[in-house]
């Protein structure tokens, strides 16, 4: 299930960097959890309708923002936060809030899946160091696979058949190197196929792929 939450103009200019802004606000509206400490079985997009100038972004027709969960009790949370405390930052305020299910997927035909936020594919490596991995490495194909296979089993559900690939043949696909509380990702904007159930693809488009979705990356349009 996922919410999208139409924001006033801003006042003030949105910085690139803000996701921070985004995911604390997400918590101040849950309230007291523990959402942010393992493995994320949600996602959020990044702001919708910027316009962008050298120095950060503005919404003067307002901004689109969807945050998804499989957790209803989440999202009831979420909008119970949104309704007592509706204020984020930049003078921005949510002033609509609409629910959407996913999509009705295919259970036989491979689907493609657009990406809203870019999508970040890391590993940790023997040196304790991360690799981050862009959709031209033939590996990311596998790691966003074992990836998802992981949180189909966090969430109780058969991870049987599923395979995720980027899509390489998008003619506008591209890296963007995202900074987030001083750390440097280098990500990757590009459509992901995926083959599994249609309960499978619901969930991706849920939960998100990749790494870190949980603080921005890797949402589902």
């Amino acid at each position: 299930m996922r919410i999208v939450l139409k924001l006033s103009p801003n006042q003030v200019e949105v910085p690139f960097d803000h996701l921070p802004v985004l995911a604390g606000a997400l918590h101040k509206w849950l309230g007291p959890n523990t959402e942010h400490d393992g493995l994320s079985l949600y996602s959020f997009s990044w702001l919708q309708n910027g316009q962008a100038s050298r120095s950060g972004l503005r919404f003067p027709k307002g901004a689109l923002w969807a945050v998804s969960a499989i957790d209803s009790d989440f999202l009831r949370r979420s909008i119970e936060g949104v309704l007592s405390e509706p204020d984020i930052r930049w003078g921005m305020r949510v002033e609509e809030v609409t629910i959407k299910i996913p999509p009705a997927f295919s259970d036989i035909e491979e689907n493609r899946l657009l990406v809203s936020s870019p999508v970040l594919v890391k590993r940790k490596m023997p040196d304790l160091n991360e690799k981050h991995y862009i959709y031209t490495d033939l590996d990311s194909d596998a790691l966003l696979t074992e990836t998802m296979q992981r949180k189909l089993r966090a969430a109780g559900l058969d991870d049987a058949g599923v395979s995720l690939r980027f899509d390489r043949d998008y003619p506008k696909a591209k890296t963007q190197l995202v900074k987030y509380r001083n750390i440097e990702n280098r990500c990757s904007y590009c459509p992901v196929w995926m083959t599994g159930t249609a309960e499978q693809k619901a969930f991706a488009w849920t939960v998100g792929v990749g790494n870190s979705t949980g603080i921005g990356f890797g949402a589902i349009l």
